[in-house]
């Protein structure tokens, strides 16, 4: 099975390391393809990293079976403003027409829906963060094994809305929240799945990020909810999402 990642994240090995933990749980092995962007020079990797482990989407030999496309920390900056965008469309509607499942995370998943099908992004009054309890709408081969409610990690400053996704006739609202919005959109009966939360997230990586955004004298941002014992930051957080995370990505291979 061939993976193409096109890592948008700014902490390219953390995420790195998110998703090889996730392809080293699946029941065949996994070929992952990092891929990069010619348009945009990250600035907390190494040059000698990213020319060892990267490629651009047009070096590839072989086209994926499946593309991941990260989150990225653009998301309170108009689409059409991200100094990417371009390149990152065209690489949209190059796994259209190329890769046979699509999966975008978190602000990704925004920028495929508002090119795909116009949906907007909406600023959020405060940060949305922490484990939100999910509820699942539809019977999906996505979802085998799955009961109706599952939770999911969710770290952004912005948002979609219902309203958008079921007004537009191409999209499916599969799993959603009364805490987060939609939380997992599908189109093109699961060849397109956006995903609006951080379901890949180690365990410690809301504290990580609570700890660092406490440190920069954040006032809006507060507690991960739902996510420290007792939110008590000193007690460590517990994962109550990765077994369900695994069973997903199972899913989506299968129908590769």
């Amino acid at each position: 099975m061939r993976i193409a990642i096109l890592n948008l994240m700014p902490l390219k090995e953390v995420t790195e390391r998110d998703f090889l933990r996730i392809m080293g749980r699946m029941p065949h092995p996994v070929e992952i393809h990092w891929m990069r962007l010619r348009s945009h020079v990250p600035k907390h990797a190494s040059p000698e990293h990213m020319d060892a482990l990267y490629e651009y989407f047009d070096e590839l030999e072989t086209a994926p079976d499946g593309l991941i496309v990260t989150g990225a920390p653009v998301e309170q900056i108009d689409f059409e403003q991200v100094t990417y965008w371009p390149e990152l469309c065209e690489i949209f509607d190059w796994a259209r027409t190329t890769v046979k499942s699509t999966i975008f995370v978190c602000w990704a998943s925004q920028a495929g829906l508002y090119h795909h099908y116009g949906v907007p992004k909406y600023p959020l009054p405060s940060k949305k963060f922490g484990i939100f309890r999910q509820k699942l709408l539809v019977e999906s081969p996505l979802f085998g094994g799955f009961g109706r409610e599952l939770v999911m990690p969710h770290s952004r400053h912005t948002e979609i809305r219902r309203e958008d996704i079921l007004a537009h006739r191409d999209l499916t609202l599969a799993v959603d929240s009364e805490e987060t919005g939609p939380s997992i959109i599908t189109a093109h009966d699961g060849r397109e799945i956006f995903i609006t939360g951080h379901w890949e997230y180690a365990t410690d990586t809301l504290d990580t990020e609570y700890r660092r955004d406490m440190k920069k004298g954040r006032t809006d941002v507060g507690l991960p909810e739902n996510y420290y014992p007792e939110d008590d930051p000193q007690n460590p957080p517990v994962d109550t999402w990765h077994e369900a995370t695994i069973l997903f990505y199972k899913n989506w291979m299968e129908r590769l």
